[in-house]
């Protein structure tokens, strides 16, 4: 594959009309080095993680940068102003041939061929790379779509590099899989306790997708996942415990910026405490304003500290910010009163996704985006229909509702961005690049050894475990097979059965439900308990157990062998909530946190004892019978 790169200055290149249409294009060219991260200007003060630009490179001149932006947008017309502040999906492998298929998509969903198209026509600022728009193959063909839609945008009258995103949080939301490293996820890290871990993983995953050309991350969750029940948040929060939240949350916003890479804390003003999906519907957060503070606002002051290049905004209600029947997406005392006034936030702020129902429920696709801009926000993210988002922001300029000054100054800030992660210094990649970084043996070291350090052992009741290959050489191991969050990898009964074979056990697989319908039928579950029967031990994995599943039953049925049973939780770690008592408690509980390869290994490896657990539960798991009452606290976790 031929892949284009440049080292040209591209924003000195837009001052004379001569340099603007000269992209030259050497190869074998690697990403430009990372910018240090921006310093904001908290109100809650301390030193910053991240040194200032200024202070790592004295002789940079800021204020030459600061006319450089300025002309830049001096030669900007509406249309294309406006266009920066749009991320828009697009269907298709490549920037300019996609499949048939994917053309027909784009036709329909935004009236053009393929990526390069959307850019001619919308001079969107933002792409985002989403699985299901078959932007992700494997590592060397992200890389070229990500340089043909540099290619496209880098051909325009004005023109400006595009910022690359996507939604790489690892564990329960990986975009980009195999063989790209994958790490474990954030409610892993928050079991595995270590900033440095956390900051390690985040530095090594923005590396690669840096390899990649995508230069912006929705992630970390800086969520305080205080509901159990929460139906949308979950493993993908690092925790209950703001304090423990908001280190490793720093620690992430440190590790992807240092990589080059802008991270995304999200979902402010706080999505920890929800009973409903913002995809599906509107919720509700009840937290008082004194209740905000304590839970919800230190992680997000923790990014902010950290010099956090973007916020993500939620699709809820908070009546203690804002008593106003509007989701914070569109809510002007929370965004600017409270984040940019009261935090001190100079940064991007980006809207979650426009075409979720939760921020769709009041007003039409075409005001929403308007409103979007009116509250604070930069970044309009995905829109249903981008047509419609466009003409309705355009309309509201032109009719005096948003003032150009208005567009300008969140215009300012994504060149900015852009500027400090290296976009116009060099916005390409290479295969180089892609080669010598994404998935090197180095980080998928790396990567089981972190996820080593987060398996919680829960239960062990008579010290079953470690399993030993000698005791308990003929293993069976049931359970739930969920697809893997990225598309790669798994199932996650077949990576169970084949590491601990590679340990020295013999060891079955025997599939009993998926993700999708994770209660087994009647009929697996007695061939589960058939195939149990004299065997050594067996491992059941379960997926979010729920009262009255059938997956209960299973555990209970095995247990009922007489056969030891080993319990691993691939998600929440609350399942053993639901094992407890009526002679369904397996001899012992694990939790992975996630059913990812890395995760299932690294349990694996613990299981067998290969590995002493170092996990801590960062979540309390309550009575089922009694949520009020802690059945196993936040803290929780057995050695050997």
């Amino acid at each position: 594959m031929h892949t284009t790169t440049s080292r040209r200055a591209l924003l000195t290149a837009t001052l004379a009309a001569a340099a603007a249409g000269a992209c030259s294009a050497p190869t074998n060219s690697s990403p430009a080095p990372a910018a240090p991260a921006r310093r904001t200007t908290a109100g809650s003060g301390g030193p910053s993680a991240t040194p200032s630009r200024a202070a790592t490179d004295p002789g940079r001149d800021h204020e030459r940068e600061r006319r450089r932006i300025d002309e830049l947008i001096g030669r900007m017309t509406l249309d294309q102003k406006i266009g920066q502040l749009f991320v828009m999906r697009v269907y298709g492998h490549s920037a300019t041939h996609p499949d048939p298929a994917d053309v027909a998509a784009n036709r329909k969903d935004i009236g053009v061929d393929n990526a390069a198209e959307l850019i001619a026509k919308y001079h969107v600022g933002g792409v985002m790379y989403i699985r299901w728009a078959h932007n992700i193959r494997d590592p060397h063909q992200v890389a070229a779509l990500s340089n043909g839609i540099q290619k496209a945008a880098l051909a325009a009258s004005v023109p400006v590099p595009v910022l690359l995103s996507t939604d790489q949080e690892y564990g329960a939301v990986a975009r980009v899989g195999a063989p790209a490293t994958l790490f474990p996820g954030a409610m892993a890290l928050g079991a595995g306790g270590s900033a440095a871990d956390a900051r390690t993983a985040a530095r090594t995953a923005g590396a690669e997708l840096a390899a990649l050309g995508i230069r912006q991350d929705y992630a970390p969750i800086a969520d305080v996942n205080v509901n159990p029940a929460n139906p949308v948040i979950g493993v993908r929060s690092f925790g209950a415990d703001p304090k423990a939240v908001a280190r490793l949350v720093a620690a992430q916003v440190e590790g992807y910026q240092s990589a080059g890479v802008a991270a995304t804390a999200k979902h402010f003003p706080g999505h920890g405490d929800t009973s409903v999906d913002s995809h599906v519907g509107l919720p509700r957060i009840t937290h008082s304003r004194k209740e905000w503070e304590r839970l919800d606002a230190p992680p997000f002051r923790a990014a902010i500290e950290a010099g956090i290049d973007s916020i993500m905004t939620a699709h809820l209600l908070f009546p203690a910010l804002d008593p106003a029947d509007d989701p914070a997406t569109l809510s002007r005392p929370i965004l600017t009163g409270v984040l940019r006034e009261e935090l001190g936030y100079d940064g991007v702020v980006v809207t979650d996704s426009l075409g979720m129902e939760g921020v769709r429920k009041k007003y039409g696709d075409d005001r929403v985006p308007v409103l979007a801009l009116k509250a604070g926000v930069d970044q309009l993210l995905n829109p249903p229909s981008l047509s419609r988002a466009f003409e309705g922001v355009r309309k509201a300029v032109r009719a005096g509702e948003l003032d150009e000054d208005r567009i300008d100054r969140s215009l300012r800030r994504i060149l900015e961005l852009k500027a400090r992660r290296g976009l116009f210094d060099d916005p390409y990649t290479s295969d180089r690049a892609v080669n010598r970084t994404v998935g090197t043996r180095e980080h998928r070291a790396t990567a089981d050894r972190i996820a080593e350090r987060t398996t919680t052992l829960i239960t062990n009741r008579g010290g079953l475990l470690p399993l030993s290959p000698r005791r308990h050489h003929d293993l069976l191991v049931v359970g739930v097979d969920a697809a893997a969050p990225s598309g790669t990898g798994g199932p996650p009964t077949a990576v169970l059965a084949r590491t601990l074979s590679g340990l020295g056990f013999q060891a079955e697989a025997l599939p009993t439900g998926t993700g999708d319908s994770p209660g087994p039928s009647p009929a697996r579950i007695e061939a589960a308990v058939a195939a149990a029967r004299g065997r050594d031990a067996v491992i059941v994995a379960t997926y979010d157990i729920a009262a009255g599943s059938a997956q209960r039953t299973l555990v209970a049925r095995l247990v009922a062998t007489g056969v030891p049973v080993v319990h691993l939780a691939l998600r929440g770690p609350y399942d053993i909530a639901r094992l407890v008592g009526r002679g369904t408690e397996p001899a012992a509980s694990l939790a992975a946190y996630c059913w990812t390869d890395v995760e299932l290994r690294a349990a694996a490896r613990v299981i067998a004892g290969r590995v002493t657990p170092h996990g801590k539960l960062p979540v309390a798991v309550r009575r089922a019978d009694d949520p009020s009452r802690a059945l196993y606290p936040i803290g929780h976790g057995l050695g050997y």
